[in-house]
């Protein structure tokens, strides 16, 4: 389904930020992986969660659920496919594949489908089919795409390697899985290691979870002592700066008086980073008890920003910049390339339709703020990317005539309520029959 985006000067209100997406996938599985139950209490609700609750059923996890938690009896250190049909369909998830490939080298067999041809069917994984192949695993693939097949079942630890120049995801599959091997393994990664904050989301969760794991301080180099057990715990999910971010940059552009509530001050995510990026800009805000109060203007500053930390914050924090005086820059961001669409050269485009001035490098996003807002009056694509949706949704907001954004369901793969929080605010959003 499409959206209109209506130019809304104002907004105002009081919303609870949405549970975070990265923190959910990561307890669920961090429960699955143990015996016995777990509760979460406050789990996200969005595509990617939905396919990590619904594979995790497939490998034998029993979750009930209400309105505040699941409890989740997990398979421990061994899944099974329910039913027998050696398929996993992860959606258009891509940190739940690339979780669930390490878990899946445990099985005999597992197919990996390719749903999203468009989108996850395009994104690679070479680099950890060649670090689970290291462990034992046999994999076969499209160039490192989806299908995947994945024939594992007698894994060995020892000393292996991960390139961690395309996502720290890959990485973060082999921390999950390390820890149940017999032997102890030892994980070097080479090259560089992108979204490092991240890779400490999943050290926080594995490590709640009875796990012991030896990093060094740069993160580059581990050692995980074999034939462990995860431990059945409770997890309290904590609010969700990446998608928060989008609206905080909402309220940014907007002479705004909104309150949102549920961000943790000291929070480990590292979009919690658009907090300082906003005060960088002069947005005028404040940030205590876990509430985010927006009083603002509309009138920016432009900024220069290391966006490898907090890689999905980085498109709301450029839909801000749209509107900065002055010529933003958001470098060390070529990571954005290898997600559900080129997040760099897609999303310029996109924004140049509709009227911003911006400029790509390989590893970079340059914007030359127009304070006086851009024209709009013109339908742009979606890419299937839900952080691309809430961007560009930001820059609607602010453009003269409205804007059209094409195939805007697909923000529910972390968002599904985003608009529906955009309308408590008063933004003129509204859905377009197909």
């Amino acid at each position: 389904m499409d959206v209109r985006v209506t130019p809304t000067p104002q907004l105002s209100g009081d919303i609870q930020a949405l549970s975070s997406k990265n923190y959910t996938t990561r307890y669920l599985l961090a429960a699955a992986l143990a015996e016995g139950q777990s509760t979460i209490y406050y789990p996200a609700h969005s595509e990617d969660s939905d396919a990590m609750r619904r594979c995790l059923r497939d490998l034998g996890a029993v979750l009930e659920e209400d309105d505040t938690k699941i409890v989740l009896t997990g398979f421990g250190g061994s899944p099974k496919l329910v039913p027998e049909n050696k398929q996993l369909n992860v959606g258009n998830a891509g940190a739940v594949l690339r979780f669930l490939m390490g878990i899946a080298s445990l099985l005999p067999e597992v197919h990996f489908i390719n749903a999203y041809p468009d989108s996850l069917g395009k994104r690679p994984h070479d680099d950890l089919i060649d670090a689970l192949e290291q462990l034992g695993a046999k994999i076969t693939h499209r160039e490192g795409k989806l299908p995947i097949t994945i024939h594992g079942g007698d894994l060995h630890g020892g000393a292996i390697n991960v390139s961690g120049n395309i996502s720290s995801q890959f990485l973060s599959a082999l921390l999950f899985l390390a820890p149940l091997l017999k032997e102890d393994t030892t994980i070097q990664v080479t090259d560089d290691l992108k979204s490092k904050v991240v890779v400490g989301q999943t050290l926080e969760v594995i490590r709640e979870a009875g796990i012991t794991i030896e990093a060094s301080e740069d993160l580059m180099r581990y050692h995980i002592p074999g034939n462990q057990h995860y431990q059945a715990r409770t997890y309290r999910v904590q609010g969700d700066y990446p998608g928060s971010a989008a609206v905080l940059a909402a309220a940014a552009v907007s002479e705004s008086d909104v309150t949102l509530r549920g961000l943790t001050e000291d929070s480990k995510q590292g979009e919690r980073a658009i907090v300082d990026v906003l005060r960088m800009m002069n947005v005028p805000f404040t940030h205590e008890d876990h509430v985010i109060h927006v009083k603002s203007k509309g009138k920016l500053k432009a900024v220069e920003f290391d966006g490898d930390a907090a890689t999905d914050a980085v498109l709301a924090m450029v839909a801000a910049a749209v509107f900065a005086e002055g010529t933003s820059r958001f470098y060390n961001v070529e990571n954005l390339r290898y997600k559900e669409c080129d997040r760099i050269t897609d999303y310029v485009h996109e924004l140049r339709k509709a009227g911003a001035n911006v400029e790509e490098r390989q590893a970079e996003i340059i914007v030359h703020g127009r304070p006086e807002g851009v024209e709009g009056g013109v339908e742009i694509d979606a890419h299937y990317d839900h952080r691309v949706i809430m961007a560009l949704t930001v820059v609607g907001l602010r453009a003269k005539q409205p804007i059209v954004i094409r195939d805007a369901h697909h923000v529910a793969k972390s968002y599904p309520i985003y608009f529906d929080h955009l309308k408590a605010l008063g933004a003129q959003v509204e859905w377009l029959d197909s």
